[in-house]
């Protein structure tokens, strides 16, 4: 379907380096407080040291909070509750400081990145920084059509790897992954479902804004009729993202697999990142090594996929509202976990 070798993520990611976690879990033996007494914050700072392959853990200084942007044509039907003019009012909020992610980016000392892939808005409404990688104008209506022709899908792939590189380039040392979609949790249900082979009813959840029965049932029919269209493609995961995934997603994607070549630790967030990283993980089986997640959300898809990546949220606080609210709350967290494991002294 494309130039694209996906075969070769499998080769070039690596696991986070065991020997040097295993020297940190014998550090942590010996620092105060006792082994266990701060639970899975001792996980975490060891995690944290195998990916940046360094004993003691060095702290996190930059990290960076990335939303990737799109709208869904398959919202049309119904089946979402944002915005009615798409998403570009939710990334006109975050440009302006005032989404939940822009207020706690700030909070927290990440830099705050949004990336239009598929925003349906003229272009000149938004700096030329945020829409230099669009792909096309709202994806296609999964239900009934592609979300991408082959060619969008390998553009789109390939932005997000070259965000991925850009990133690794200017010194992120941690990534909080999150979405601004409309229709996205549609999109990410199809395809979580598809690769778990599951009834569409498993996978459909009420979305960050909440959506009422009717829509529910809408949003359930849509996400049926697209795993349908899915099921002859499942051999071909840049194809199965053509033609269910959209932009966004396929640029999620392609970012997640690149941060792991790149060694980059990632923060997902909720059930678009997860569809992506299980997406990722079909082409690369090394790959979530390098992901956590931020928080539970309580979508049944986000949590059919997690349970397919072996994979727990550090989080659960009934925040729903999506664009990474959810992992950049779990940012202290890690931070504090990297603090502790390098700053405290070790028993006489």
């Amino acid at each position: 379907m494309s130039g694209l070798n996906l075969d070769d993520f499998a080769t070039l990611i690596e696991r986070p380096d065991p020997g040097v976690r295993r020297e940190a879990e014998e550090r942590r033996e010996r620092l105060v407080p006792r082994p266990g007494a701060l639970g899975r914050l001792d996980e975490l700072g060891e995690w944290l040291a195998a990916a940046q392959g360094t004993v003691p853990v060095k702290p996190v200084e930059r990290p960076r909070a990335i939303l990737f942007a799109g709208d869904h044509q398959v919202a049309s039907l119904g089946v979402s509750g944002g915005p009615k003019d798409g998403a570009a009012e939710l990334v006109r909020a975050a440009l302006d400081g005032g989404s939940t992610a822009a207020v706690l980016a700030r909070r927290f000392g990440a830099g705050l990145r949004v990336v239009d892939m598929s925003l349906d808005c003229d272009p000149a409404l938004l700096p030329e920084e945020v829409t230099r990688h669009r792909v096309r104008r709202g994806s296609g209506r999964i239900d009934i059509e592609d979300a991408l022709t082959a060619e969008e899908a390998e553009q789109a792939f390939r932005a997000g790897m070259a965000i991925a590189d850009e990133e690794a380039d200017s010194g992120t040392d941690l990534v909080v992954l999150g979405d601004l979609s409309v229709g996205g949790t549609t999109a990410a249900g199809a395809l979580i479902g598809a690769l778990c082979g599951t009834d569409a009813s498993v996978v459909t959840g009420r979305g960050g804004a909440g959506i009422d029965d009717l829509a529910w049932m809408r949003k359930c029919a849509a996400i049926r009729d697209a795993l349908r269209r899915a099921r002859p493609v499942l051999g071909d995961q840049l194809e199965l993202l053509a033609t269910i995934g959209g932009a966004d997603l396929t640029a999620i994607t392609g970012f997640l697999l690149q941060s792991a070549v790149r060694r980059t630790p990632v923060i997902l967030d909720g059930v678009v990142s997860a569809a992506c990283a299980l997406v990722a993980q079909r082409i690369a089986f090394r790959a979530p090594d390098w992901w956590l997640v931020g928080q539970a959300s309580g979508d049944p898809a986000q949590a059919k996929a997690l349970d397919r990546l072996a994979l727990n949220p550090l989080l659960d606080q009934g925040v729903t509202v999506g664009e990474a609210t959810g992992a950049l709350l779990a940012l202290p967290l890690v931070q504090a976990a990297a603090a502790l494991a390098a700053e405290l002294p070790e028993r006489p």
